[in-house]
């Protein structure tokens, strides 16, 4: 069999997209089938002005107007909606990107957002590429945006997500469940007291880890203050990313006689991070999900993004992996209430990893370096049915 070439594409609106990718082209790199992976962030083709638009705009709007956000996702829930615009701002500023996925001149595509998704679809459509398209959807729910015109395979999270693709019309062969790619680092077993040991922690005590950089200004630090009154023997992990302005403020509410938190820029250990752990305390983004899961750790949702983060929540709550703080005043309590009822938490862990799928990013690399499927194109007529199915779904919600 002819070795293939493969191109990940994702973009850099929030981390997800790119983590995904990442973990898809370390497996494909792995695969005896493929003689090239390249994994390219679209948005690096564009110009400045273009970047900052899907980029920096999408992560202040995170932080100071998310209820906009919310209204956004809803509002643009709808088949093609907003195809036209964004196709158009799409192609205006992505010649270059056009240029460099025709110069690679990949046999498989794959797509972990719908932007580079988009423009590779309609090179496919008119002839200028000839290549396979799968798009990879990094949220347990699925949004209109994903859709497109022209693909080979979607490959989904969850069971519920295809039901509902196929509903829209959507053939059922062209929809796999994989989950959501997560780096292979997540299935490998450790030995937690040895790492928790590297990590200078008490091998045996409670371990929370809080994920504070993906909270925002602010709420970190009230998270954090609350877990200092926590009245159990519990130990914290406290992850910051890559602000150093939200470790320095979270240094400053742990204050430097307390031993019990232990404070982290960017670390390329989350995997390590996460399986030591007990209990995960943030937003449950896509990626960062699919990790839990796979870790079998129980989460306490706080402050998801209005939009795919509370359809996430809402999966997580109806599986019984996850409790919500719809206030910042009940975190001691949520929190607390956890980690006394440990037949509880046992069997979240247990519920956690039955709905985990660690090998989702080998799952997608296999499928596709031997998939034969040919180019669907919706019609015209195809694209009129699914916007009437999902126009009927919406109109069932109203109610």
């Amino acid at each position: 069999m002819m070795k293939k070439r493969v191109l990940v594409m994702s973009t850099s609106a929030g981390t997800g997209h790119v983590r995904a990718g990442d973990a898809l082209s370390k497996v494909f790199q792995e695969h005896p089938g493929v003689s090239e992976v390249v994994h390219s962030d679209a948005l690096h083709f564009t110009n400045k002005l273009f970047r900052d638009f899907y980029s920096k705009l999408y992560t202040r709007l995170v932080q100071d107007a998310p209820d906009f956000l919310g209204w956004w996702y809803k509002q643009s829930d709808e088949p093609w909606k907003t195809d036209g615009m964004r196709l158009m701002l799409d192609r205006l500023n992505t010649g270059p990107l056009v240029k460099f996925i025709r110069r690679f001149d990949p046999h498989i595509t794959v797509c972990t957002h719908f932007m580079p998704a988009g423009i590779i679809s309609h090179l496919i459509a008119n002839r200028l590429l000839d290549a396979h398209l799968s798009i990879v959807v990094t949220d347990l729910d699925f949004h209109a945006m994903w859709l497109s015109r022209m693909f080979h395979r979607y490959f989904v999270a969850i069971e519920e997500t295809k039901a509902h693709l196929e509903e829209l019309g959507l053939p059922e062969e062209r929809i796999t469940v994989s989950g959501i790619p997560i780096d292979p680092e997540f299935a490998k077993p450790i030995d937690r007291i040895t790492v928790r040991s590297q990590f200078g922690l008490h091998p045996r005590r409670p371990t929370l880890l809080l994920s504070a950089g993906a909270l925002g200004v602010g709420v970190a630090e009230i998270v954090v203050d609350r877990l200092k009154t926590l009245c159990l023997d519990t130990q914290v992990i406290i992850v910051c990313g890559r602000s150093p302005e939200t470790r320095e403020r979270v240094l400053q509410t742990v204050g430097a006689d307390d031993g019990r938190f232990k404070i982290f820029g960017y670390t390329n250990r989350m995997s390590d991070l996460m399986k030591i752990s007990d209990l995960f305390i943030g937003k449950p983004g896509g990626l960062t999900t699919a990790e839990a899961l796979a870790c079998g750790l129980p989460m306490v949702i706080i402050s998801p993004i209005p939009g795919q983060e509370e359809r996430n929540s809402d999966h997580l709550l109806e599986d019984g992996v996850a409790v919500k703080c719809n206030e910042m005043t009940t975190i001691r309590y949520k929190v607390g209430s956890l980690l006394a009822d440990p037949a509880r938490m046992e069997i979240m862990r247990k519920r956690a990893l039955a709905l985990s799928r660690p090998y989702a990013a080998r799952a997608v690399a296999d499928t596709l370096v031997s998939d034969n499927l040919p180019p669907l194109e919706l019609s015209d007529d195809d694209v009129e049915a699914i916007t009437l199915a999902a126009s009927k779904d919406r109109d069932q919600k109203s109610f």
